[in-house]
């Protein structure tokens, strides 16, 4: 049985059309985050799952992985991941490598297949220490919060937990966009409406937790900043500068 990453690449982004093309210190953003997933010590597989034919020439014509043409109508990238894992059924573990994540760690995707297969999870995901208090009421920074064991309880845009008698003593964590699926789990997610919670923070894991399904979390050391909107490129280009000096 093989285990892929997948990453979906949409290029009508409402907040930064054409996104996977954009260029970063000289690459497309697609091209980071590709070379990050080569360097997984633990995948068999890349797909680049996309909407377009311009990314599909590229990433064709470039960089030596597969790439799938999806339709335009997923609304969400697992809905894109779960039409590649359909296509392909010897796939038994899937990491979803967002996108717009072009610092993505290639050991962060390795801690998240770790935990998948060794905890034989039904899903896995990320989460670092929330040290910037300015981010706790920002919504834009997903908070996460875990049992004992290090299952998800919660993910919220609003600070949680909330430090009633502010004792600054509660340890806060940041969610990072990648998660690892079983081929049961993500298929099953597929099938599944949008559920309440989802819908009010517009985070589709809850969906995920609504519905009865664990989700393993590690704890990794620091989060990297993603690519939402032209101007994250910047912030981008200035880490890669720092990591090179």
């Amino acid at each position: 049985m093989t285990t892929a990453i997948i990453i979906p690449a949409r290029y009508e982004s409402t907040r930064f059309p054409g996104k996977p093309l954009a260029e970063i210190s000289g690459k497309p953003m697609i091209e980071w985050i590709v070379n990050a997933a080569k360097g997984s010590k633990l995948a068999d597989k890349i797909i680049v799952a996309t909407e377009d034919q311009r990314i599909f020439n590229f990433v064709k014509e470039n960089l030596n992985v597969e790439v799938c043409i999806t339709s335009k109508d997923h609304k969400c990238g697992t809905d894109r991941i779960c039409e590649v894992v359909k296509k392909y059924p010897d796939i038994k573990y899937v990491v979803n490598v967002q996108g717009d994540e072009p610092l993505m760690p290639s050991e962060y995707i390795d801690k998240v297949l770790e935990s998948l297969i060794s905890n034989q999870a039904q899903m896995t995901t990320l989460i670092a220490p929330l040290t910037n208090s300015n981010d706790l009421n920002n919504p834009n920074i997903v908070k996460a919060i875990m049992d004992k064991d290090n299952f998800a309880l919660y993910f919220s845009r609003s600070q949680i937990p909330f430090d009633r008698d502010n004792r600054k003593n509660i340890k806060y964590f940041r969610h990072i966009g990648i998660y690892g699926y079983t081929r049961e789990t993500i298929l099953q997610f597929s099938l599944l409406p949008p559920s309440p919670l989802e819908t009010a923070e517009q985070l589709e894991q809850l969906r995920s937790l609504e519905n009865g399904v664990k989700i393993k979390l590690s704890v990794v050391p620091k989060a990297y900043p993603a690519v939402d909107r032209p101007e994250d490129i910047k912030i981008v280009e200035k880490v890669l500068a720092e990591q090179f000096v």
